[in-house]
C-alpha cells in the first residue's frame, strides 16, 4: 500500500507571502511537485492559498483526501513569539495613531492566532478542496530549507546554511547535518536578515522586493570598487560571522531600509530598473560583495562543527549563483549541493524529508516533478485550434540545424521543472557563438534589459572543457569562469563584465531527448552547448501547458516551436543582424501532419486559443 504525504507551502496570513507550491511524496520520494503560479499564470503567486498546486497532486496519482496520511506544512506561526517584541515595536512606529492602533490590533490578532488556532486558516482553505482533511503537522521554516539542502545532498555530513529574508524568527541558521539528522548550531534571529538587505538594494535600485535580486546579481559585475558606496555601506552594516544588519532591516519590508540608503547616499532610489550608471553599478557591485563576504566569514567561521568540507545551502539568498560560486571557491570547503529550488517553493520537498533518516533520501538527481503532456494531448490541442504543425523525421537534427542557422526555438519536453530555473523541460534555446543570439534574445523574445546575460546547457563530458573547475551542475545554481580560449566560442552566455556563466550540465540519463539536441548541435557546429533561458515572456511564470506555449510563441520573437515530436514555425523568418539568416527549406526535412485547409500559422489570435 502507498503511504501518500502532501506536503505544501502556504502564501496566506501566518505562513508568509510569496511563492506557495505543493509536493506529493509516495513513500518518502518525492513523485510530483509544482508551484501555483505556474497554475494562475501570476508571479511568485503572493498572497495565495496553492489550491490548485494541491489539486494537481492530487490528481497526478488520482487520490483523494482519504487516501493522504499527512498533510506538511513548512511553517510553525507558534515560533513567531520568539520575536513578539519585535512585532510589537514594529507597530508602535507606525507614523500615525491610528496606524499605530491598527498595527497593534493586527499584532495581537496574528499572536492569538499563531499561539492557539495555528492551523485554522489551513483546516478551512482544504475543507474547500476535500474532506475529511488529513492531520496536519508543522514543520519549522528553516529546518525545511535545512532538510531540502542536507538530505538530497549524497552527503554523509555537511555544514548547512540556510539564508532568506525570515522564517518565523530565523533569517540565517548554521546546522550541522549528519546520520541523524540535522543540529541547529547558531541562529541570526530576524530583522537581522541577509536576505532583507538584499531586499533594500534591490529595492533602491527600481526593481521589486523577492523578484529582482537575481537581476541585481546580474548587474554587479558592471561596477567597480567605489571606497565611498563600500565606506558608507560599512558604516550601516557589521559584517563577519557575527553579522549586523539590523540598522537597514529593523522595520519588516524594505520602505524603512530604502529611506536610510537615500539619506545615507543623498541620493533618490531608482524609480525604474533602466539605464544604470555607473555608480548605481558600483552600488550593485558593493552590496554583492559584502553578502558574499559575511557567508563566507560564516562558513569558514563555523566550518569546525564538521569534520568533511562538505557544504549545503538552501533559502532565497542560496539562488545567488555568484555567492554560490565563491563558496565552492572557499579553501575550507571541498564540495557543495545547492538546493536548486532554495527559494520558498522548495520549502515542501525539505517537510517531506525532515522526518526521514538523511541516508535514506536518494541523492537528487532530477527536479522534473511537474506535468507533462503526451503526443495524442499536444496534437488535440492543436487540432482543436486549427494551427498547423509538422513532424520532422529526425527532430533532434533539425531543430539543431535551424538553431545553428539563427532560429529562436521555444522547446516543450516532458515533464515541467520544479523551480525557478528551466532545465530543458520548458526553455527558449538559441546558438550561444554570438553576442548577437543574446541581443535578439534579450530584444525580441524576453522583452527585457539588453544587458542581462543569459546562461547554457552543455553536454556533462564537455564541462572540464568550457569551464574552469568544470564539474557536474545539473541545475543551473552554480557560477562558473569560462576558460578564457572557449569565451568565444559562448558569446551569448558569458558574462560580458567577468567572463562568468552560470551552466547546466546534462547527462543522457537525465534528459535523453535534450542530450539528443545537444550532441546534434555539436555535431553541426563543434559546439555542445545552447544557450537556454526560461520559456516565459517578461514578469510572466514559465509556461506550463501547450496552449500557453503556443500563446508565448505567437507573442514573442521566436522562430520555431518544438512541442513533444511536432514542430511549429511562423511564415516568414526575420534575422535582426548584420547577415541575413535564410530559412532553410522543410520539406525534405519534415512531414506535414496538419490539415493546412482551416487555417494557417499564426491565424488565431491568443485569446481564441482552446485549452
Amino acid at each position: 500500500m502507498s503511504d501518500y504525504r502532501l506536503a505544501f507551502k502556504p502564501a496566506i496570513g501566518l505562513y508568509g507571502q510569496h511563492d506557495p507550491s505543493a509536493v506529493l511524496f509516495d513513500g518518502g520520494t518525492p513523485v510530483f511537485g509544482i508551484e501555483e503560479e505556474r497554475l494562475t499564470r501570476e508571479k511568485h503567486a503572493t498572497d495565495t492559498f496553492p489550491t490548485n498546486a494541491i489539486e494537481a497532486c492530487l490528481e497526478y496519482r488520482d487520490l483523494e483526501f482519504d487516501d493522504i496520511e499527512t498533510i506538511l506544512l513548512p511553517y510553525d506561526p507558534r515560533l513567531r513569539s520568539r520575536i513578539r517584541s519585535h512585532y510589537l515595536t514594529d507597530a508602535l512606529r507606525a507614523p500615525s495613531l491610528t496606524r499605530k492602533l491598527s498595527a497593534l490590533e493586527n499584532t495581537i490578532v496574528t499572536e492569538a492566532q499563531s499561539r492557539l488556532a495555528p492551523t485554522k486558516q489551513i483546516e478551512r482553505r482544504l475543507a474547500e478542496i476535500d474532506t475529511p482533511v488529513p492531520p496536519i503537522e508543522l514543520r519549522s521554516h528553516h529546518r525545511c530549507h535545512a532538510a531540502s539542502a542536507f538530505h538530497p545532498s549524497g552527503f554523509d555530513e555537511a555544514l548547512v546554511v540556510t539564508i532568506d529574508a525570515k522564517g518565523e524568527y530565523d533569517s540565517t541558521v548554521v546546522w550541522r547535518g549528519d546520520e541523524t539528522g540535522l543540529t541547529r548550531v547558531h541562529t541570526y534571529d530576524h530583522p537581522n536578515s541577509l536576505g532583507l538587505f538584499f531586499a533594500v538594494i534591490t529595492e533602491y535600485l527600481g526593481y521589486r522586493m523577492f523578484n529582482g535580486e537575481g537581476k541585481v546579481m546580474g548587474l554587479a559585475p558592471y561596477g567597480e570598487e567605489n571606497p565611498e558606496i563600500e565606506r558608507t555601506l560599512r558604516d550601516l552594516i557589521d559584517v563577519g560571522p557575527d553579522y549586523d544588519v539590523t540598522d537597514v532591516t529593523k522595520r519588516w519590508g524594505t520602505g524603512h531600509g530604502v529611506e536610510l540608503l537615500e539619506e545615507a547616499f543623498d541620493r533618490p532610489r531608482k524609480e525604474s530598473p533602466e539605464d544604470f550608471d555607473q555608480w548605481e553599478k558600483d552600488l550593485a557591485y558593493t552590496a554583492q560583495k559584502l553578502t558574499e563576504e559575511i557567508v563566507l566569514d560564516i562558513v569558514q567561521a563555523y566550518s569546525g562543527v564538521i569534520e568533511s568540507g562538505n557544504v549545503a545551502l538552501a533559502g532565497g539568498v542560496a539562488l545567488n549563483c555568484k555567492l554560490n560560486k565563491r563558496v565552492r571557491e572557499e579553501t575550507v570547503v571541498e564540495d557543495t549541493f545547492v538546493q536548486p529550488v532554495a527559494h520558498d517553493a522548495g520549502l515542501a520537498l525539505g517537510a517531506g524529508w525532515i522526518g526521514q533518516d538523511p541516508a535514506s533520501v536518494e541523492p537528487l538527481s532530477t527536479v522534473y516533478f511537474g506535468p507533462e503532456y503526451d503526443r495524442e494531448q499536444i496534437e488535440s490541442r492543436l487540432q482543436t485550434n486549427k494551427i498547423a504543425y509538422a513532424e520532422p523525421d529526425d527532430l533532434e537534427q533539425y531543430v539543431a540545424e535551424r538553431i545553428a542557422n539563427g532560429a529562436l526555438v521555444g522547446w516543450f519536453q516532458g515533464r515541467m521543472e520544479l523551480g525557478p530555473r528551466a532545465l530543458g523541460a520548458r526553455s527558449i534555446l538559441a546558438d550561444p557563438r554570438t553576442a548577437a543570439s543574446r541581443d535578439r534574445v534579450n530584444r525580441f523574445v524576453k522583452h527585457r534589459e539588453e544587458w542581462r546575460p543569459f546562461a547554457p546547457s552543455m553536454l556533462e563530458e564537455a564541462a572540464e572543457e568550457y569551464l574552469v573547475d568544470g564539474q557536474p551542475a545539473p541545475f543551473m545554481i552554480d557560477a562558473f569562469d569560462v576558460r578564457p580560449e572557449k569565451q568565444d566560442d559562448l558569446e551569448a552566455v558569458v558574462h560580458p563584465a567577468d567572463g562568468s556563466t552560470r551552466p547546466q550540465t546534462v547527462r543522457e540519463d537525465q534528459h535523453p531527448r535534450y542530450y539528443r539536441l545537444l550532441s546534434a548541435f555539436e555535431n553541426i557546429t563543434g559546439v555542445p552547448v545552447l544557450l537556454n533561458t526560461s520559456f516565459n515572456d517578461h514578469g510572466e511564470p514559465i509556461v506550463n501547458t501547450p496552449t500557453e506555449a503556443v500563446k508565448d510563441f505567437y507573442g514573442m520573437g521566436l522562430d520555431l516551436l518544438v512541442l513533444g515530436d511536432y514542430v511549429l514555425e511562423k511564415p516568414t523568418q526575420w534575422i535582426d543582424s548584420a547577415d541575413r539568416v535564410d530559412q532553410p527549406a522543410t520539406d525534405s526535412a519534415v512531414t506535414d501532419t496538419a490539415s493546412s485547409g482551416d487555417g494557417t500559422m499564426g491565424s488565431r489570435p491568443d485569446e481564441h486559443l482552446v485549452q
